[in-house]
């Protein structure tokens, strides 16, 4: 099995979408435009196995001092072989390459992000900005129920 990590390009962008469609449709990730995947395709790192499109995250820079691992997704297919921790320790890298000093998550995945050495924080920690220019777009809003963690870096 040949695992390969690259930066995508926009003409990655529909597999994209199509790879995370059920998650978005179930209330997993927030659904993000070919044009919002376009002017953010820097921020993604996609993983691909054999080829293939495997899954793919991305790291949003909010400030100085913070980023968020967004939109992970590995296809059911290839689930089990620790392809989504790679994807977070790919951020954390990242991240440290930026010189940030925290990387966020919102989370229904607890203890996923907790193998990888993030820590539960409360909600009214993120920045107010965070919240309201996503949040507000969740088909679960105003009752969220994703729990935030950080890795400090």
């Amino acid at each position: 099995m040949e695992i390969k990590f690259y930066k995508p390009n926009v003409t990655d962008i529909p597999a994209m979408q199509e790879l995370v469609k059920a998650e978005v449709e179930n209330g997993n990730i927030l659904l993000r435009t070919e044009d919002e995947m376009a002017n953010t395709i820097r921020s993604y790192i996609i993983v691909q196995v054999d080829g293939k499109i495997a899954g793919f995250t991305a790291l949003h820079i909010h400030s100085a001092r913070l980023a968020e691992v967004r939109s992970l997704v590995v296809s059911k297919q290839y689930r089990g072989f620790e392809l989504g921790n790679k994807l977070v320790d790919e951020c954390i890298k990242e991240a440290k390459e930026y010189k940030l000093e925290q990387v966020l998550s919102l989370t229904y995945a607890k203890s996923f992000f907790e193998k990888s050495g993030f820590r539960v924080i409360e909600k009214e920690a993120i920045p107010e900005h965070k919240i309201w220019a996503d949040c507000i777009r969740c088909k679960h809003f105003p009752i969220c129920d994703e729990i935030a963690m950080v890795f400090d870096l």
